[in-house]
């Protein structure tokens, strides 16, 4: 039997978008596991993980217009791609570097996103790039008088580079309609949030540029979709742009080259899976009586054979052409 009141509702959300957005989650983590385990048995050459910040990442792009809004995401968001309408055979020819994958043909890491069709800006390795390029098209907005806002986001390691504090302050000045969404996963590589900034909370940044700051539980989606939605709001009434940090937890290595324990202890990370967004959502689905055990594992058995299907196709497809090496590098 349902609660009588179940906060997703007072989100405006209906029952079906909330399981939406579960689905969504588990699709990106159990296609992070996969990537991982083709990369442990020499498959693929590597992987970088979204899991424990699912959550932020479902949430947030569920807030948005996603038939216009333009997203810039950071080499983690599976689960933002995802919502976008990225799929897991796109994602499997990413990790495969095949011809047919969508975001470079094969030329980029996994991570590197990017869909004309879907909105999805692409990205570069060079960490942050993506803040200016989201003001550039918040810019355009403005300029060409259109009704979408752009959104982006970044680790907080990344949030103490320059391209950062350029692109919100640049944002601010001129009112422009982004939103820059800091998924504090507490870690930048190995070093830990303590030693990265010394504010207490990193949208008290917000304050030197004049604009809303707000930090969120990045394991609650709900709180996510509020705070993203409330942001793009305002950015679509011309009151600027809204600097947005959610909290969550990295459950994985920072890479698939990458050993944690170096710098963490596992039962830091144990705690932090007591507070995955996977499993405390789960629960808030089957206390509003959308979800019980039985589903949830219909949910799960076809979301194995869709990976399973994306995984076998991605590994069948072919390679791009040698000849075409230099293709996108010299004008033609």
């Amino acid at each position: 039997m349902k609660v009588t009141t179940n906060r997703h509702e007072t989100l405006g959300l209906t029952d079906e978008q909330v399981l939406d957005m579960f689905r969504t989650m588990l699709l990106a983590r159990r296609i992070d596991e996969r990537t991982l385990l083709l990369n442990r048995s020499g498959k693929i050459p590597f992987t970088v993980s979204c899991q424990g910040q699912e959550g932020t990442q479902v949430g947030a792009a569920f807030a948005l217009d996603r038939e216009k809004d333009y997203f810039l995401p950071y080499y983690r968001d599976i689960g933002v791609v995802l919502a976008c309408g990225m799929t897991a055979q796109d994602l499997l020819l990413a990790a495969f570097a095949k011809q047919e994958d969508p975001n470079s043909g094969g030329r980029q890491m996994p991570g590197h996103f990017g869909q004309r069709k879907n909105r999805i800006v692409t990205g570069s390795s060079p960490v942050t790039t993506q803040v200016p390029h989201a003001v550039g098209f918040a810019l355009a907005a403005k300029m060409e008088k259109k009704d979408f806002v752009s959104f982006v986001t970044l680790g907080e390691g990344s949030s103490n580079q320059g391209d950062f504090h350029e692109g919100i302050n640049f944002a601010a000045v001129h009112k422009l309609p982004v939103i820059v969404l800091v998924e504090n996963n507490k870690y930048a590589i190995s070093v830990p949030a303590s030693k990265q900034y010394a504010c207490d909370l990193l949208s008290d940044r917000a304050k030197g540029y004049g604009i809303p700051g707000i930090t969120v539980d990045g394991n609650d989606p709900l709180a996510v979709y509020e705070a993203v939605k409330e942001a793009a709001e305002r950015g679509r009434r011309g009151e600027g742009p809204t600097l947005i940090e959610a909290v969550s937890y990295r459950l994985l290595p920072h890479s698939s080259d990458d050993d944690d324990l170096t710098y963490r202890t596992k039962e830091e990370v144990d705690d932090a899976k007591q507070k995955d967004a996977i499993v405390t959502f789960a629960a808030y689905l089957k206390e509003a009586g959308l979800l019980n055990d039985t589903s949830q594992q219909e949910l799960e058995d076809e979301i194995k054979g869709i990976i399973d299907a994306a995984t076998d196709y991605a590994e069948q497809a072919a390679y791009a052409d040698a000849e075409t090496i230099m293709k996108h590098v010299y004008a033609e």
